[in-house]
């Protein structure tokens, strides 16, 4: 389910200090889609004995699969991404609901930001944060973005 509000908020104009939450339940055939179109097959998501072998309690999410959340972001305000920065902290397991939290740190007149984005398990635990930095549409790209549907369809 998209969330409509970050849409209308970005075709508004962004500012420094707005933030937005996304949440996401991860599942075990996403996890198996993410590894055939990345070809990460590491063992760590697929194989218990694995795991178990590591340490974990269970199989994993692939980590830049949980990252993607702020692809909801940024498509939803028309970022154009110019770096992202992750650091994965604790695994996420299949089932588990994530919340992302994401700060506009910085609004440049010209149009370029950044952010902060912040990934917390279901008991409240960090388990991954991402520095964004890149460009907010202008006024006119945001005239277009209220037009745009948000499944991604043209105008």
């Amino acid at each position: 389910m998209v969330d409509t509000t970050i849409r209308s908020t970005a075709v508004k104009g962004l500012k420094q200090g707005d933030r937005f939450t996304l949440t996401r339940t991860f599942s075990q055939d996403e996890t198996r889609e993410f590894g055939d179109l990345t070809r990460d097959y590491n063992p760590v998501h697929y194989d218990r004995a694995w795991t178990d072998g590591k340490g974990f309690p269970d199989l994993i999410c692939h980590g830049l699969l949980v990252g993607g959340m702020i692809c909801e972001f940024g498509g939803q305000v028309g970022w154009l991404a110019t770096g992202m920065e992750f650091k994965f902290i604790r695994p996420v397991y299949f089932g588990e609901t994530i919340t992302c939290h994401v700060v506009l740190t910085r609004v440049e007149e010209t149009g370029r930001a950044e952010a902060r984005a912040e990934f917390v398990n279901p008991q409240g635990t960090l388990v991954a944060k991402c520095r964004l930095s890149g460009r907010l549409p202008g006024p006119s790209e945001r005239a277009l973005l209220g037009q745009v549907p948000n499944g991604g369809e043209g105008v």
